[in-house]
């Protein structure tokens, strides 16, 4: 029975591994990967149980420079997460030279005055010793509570992780069911795969300005999920794109996110998907608003 909680924010800039870490600490895939930067959109609730204590993690966009509306969206998120949080794990790469998103997320952690540990991740691509002098100089920044060296992709150190984030844990009653792992659900998740082999399948730009919608999710009497998938690019020459050679990306797309879905749902897909095309759907407040950008 659960008798401590705590929300832990994730935050840092794209790429350094927070959707990797939270799949990782929840033991399910809730956050699509991709080598891509800003591949989380929005932020995403992992809960994970140990014990007595259940934490809830959130995963949210990379912190960067804006381009257009939905990228102000998704910095708003990350803003908005660490406002009302139990404690903050600010990710960074081994690297002892603090950038500018680094440094603007410290300096919202202490007007915040919030709880912070610093995780260093991708500890598994340097040298031990390379790592002091990147614990030196976030020590020389802020006062953190602790500074854990992991590596999210090998899931090694998230036991010594866990355990000094279980400290912010406050008496209380469970926050989620505790057979629950995600506040997401499986229409969103199935959403959240296609465009994740849309995004490792798609070179430049293309896949960022794609958006999906599920049209349709229903689970047949032979036990089949029927899913239609629309997916809205920016521009003509994008769906072209994404349609490919005699439909061939398209249905490369769809049998990877298939595969997928049905590895989630533990049953047999029929996946059909359709290209749009609204253009600069990513800068109009109106679209967002429609595809659920919503400021919560």
């Amino acid at each position: 029975m659960i008798k401590k909680t705590a929300m832990i924010a994730l935050i840092g800039r794209p790429n350094v591994g927070k959707s990797t870490l939270v799949n990782a600490l929840v033991g399910q895939k809730i956050s699509i990967v991709t080598p891509k930067p800003q591949t989380t959109r929005y932020r995403i609730f992992g809960v994970a149980e140990k014990d007595e204590t259940q934490l809830v993690f959130i995963d949210t966009p990379g912190f960067h420079r804006a381009r257009n509306k939905l990228g102000e969206y998704m910095v708003k998120v990350v803003e908005d997460s660490v406002a009302d949080v139990d404690a903050v794990c600010l990710l960074v790469e081994p690297k002892a030279n603090i950038g500018r998103q680094e440094e603007l997320l410290i300096e919202k952690i202490k007007k915040l005055n919030i709880p912070a540990v610093l995780v260093i991740n991708k500890i598994d691509t340097i040298e031990k010793a390379e790592a002091l002098p990147v614990i030196a100089a976030y020590a020389a920044k802020h006062d953190f509570e602790a500074i854990i060296p992991i590596s999210a992709k090998r899931e090694d150190g998230l036991d010594i992780l866990f355990d000094e984030l279980e400290k912010f844990a406050v008496e209380s009653d469970a926050l989620f069911p505790e057979d629950a792992f995600t506040d997401q659900t499986e229409r969103t998740l199935a959403a959240e795969l296609i465009r994740e082999k849309m995004l490792l399948n798609l070179d430049s730009e293309v896949p960022h300005g794609v958006n999906i919608e599920i049209t349709k999710f229903n689970e047949r009497e032979d036990g089949v999920v029927e899913i239609e998938a629309t997916i809205f690019c920016e521009k003509q020459s994008h769906k072209g794109i994404i349609i490919g050679k005699n439909g061939e990306m398209l249905k490369k797309i769809g049998h990877d996110a298939r595969a997928e879905i049905e590895k989630m749902l533990e049953a047999k897909v029929f996946l059909e998907t359709w290209v749009k095309v609204k253009e600069n759907w990513r800068d109009s407040g109106a679209n967002l608003r429609t595809f659920g950008f919503r400021e919560e």
